[in-house]
């Protein structure tokens, strides 16, 4: 079995016999390789389990996935696995693919198109929020981005059982996010820049709600209408405010890649 070797220009080594990696191809592996960087760099990964996976453009349905066995932190835009709706590969890797991990990628991928990029996390704040009652409360601005745009999803064992895909799309439905109970966190983005900062405010989220409640002490919780407002000036779809801040997240996103380029700069290999 042969890795695909991208040259800077984005084409693959001939001598390895695999495809041509397109222009687009090589920008959605680098960027899908940084996000798994970013994930190891704020400790946001369960060693080698977890996934983000990104469609590649056209009509095959094919998706980019991490190479089972490594790291988050081992991850480069060229060990990045191609695979199709089943999980399986459509090119050659030196590297193999744990299929039942993307029971849950596939099943949002093939229900949403606007699912472009799912990443699932195991993180210890996720994991305690995802097992408490209440879900998540709208503690704090941060929280109140995924106010009534969160999905739930109750727990039904490890995901291996294809039948659960239908009730898991059922319970995201349009939400950019989901808890799923007992288990973890999941966010979908059009991009991977989006689906990877959507995740790292679900999970500081989950952070500050596990500070608050281990404190004891009473909660505050602001009213409805606050919680919608903010939720929707956070999502740009608030035309009633004074000022708008509609750059935040394409800067946040700018910032991250610099962040990227100095601390794991072999992600784009």
């Amino acid at each position: 079995m042969t890795e695909l070797s991208l040259r800077p220009d984005g084409t693959a080594d001939r001598t390895t016999g695999c495809p041509i990696a397109s222009g687009e191809e090589l920008r959605l592996r680098r960027e899908l390789a940084a996000v798994y960087r970013l994930v190891a760099h704020f400790r946001m990964t369960d060693l080698i389990f977890t996934h983000i996976s990104v469609r590649l453009p056209g009509p095959e349905q094919h998706f980019l996935i991490n190479p089972y066995g490594l790291l988050f932190e081992e991850i480069t835009a060229s060990n990045l696995v191609k695979i199709d709706l089943t999980g399986h590969p459509v090119e050659e890797s030196q590297h193999p693919v744990n299929p039942a991990g993307f029971v849950i990628h596939s099943a949002v991928h093939a229900a949403r198109s606007d699912a472009h990029c799912v990443l699932h996390t195991h993180t210890r704040a996720g994991c305690a929020v995802a097992a408490q009652e209440h879900g998540l409360l709208p503690l704090n601005q941060i929280s109140m981005e995924f106010y009534d745009r969160l999905g739930y999803h109750d727990y039904e064992g490890v995901a291996l059982n294809l039948a659960e895909q239908q009730r898991l799309v059922a319970d995201l439905g349009g939400h950019p996010a989901m808890i799923l109970r007992n288990h973890g966190l999941l966010t979908v983005g059009e991009t991977p820049a989006q689906a990877f900062l959507r995740m790292y405010y679900l999970d500081k989220a989950c952070e500050i709600q596990t500070a608050a409640t281990a404190a004891g002490a009473g909660l505050v919780i602001p009213s409805p209408d606050i919680c919608e407002l903010t939720a929707r000036q956070l999502a740009g779809e608030d035309d009633s405010s004074d000022l708008q801040d509609d750059m935040g997240y394409e800067l946040a996103w700018s910032a991250l890649l610099r962040l990227v380029e100095r601390v794991a700069p072999d992600y784009k290999d």
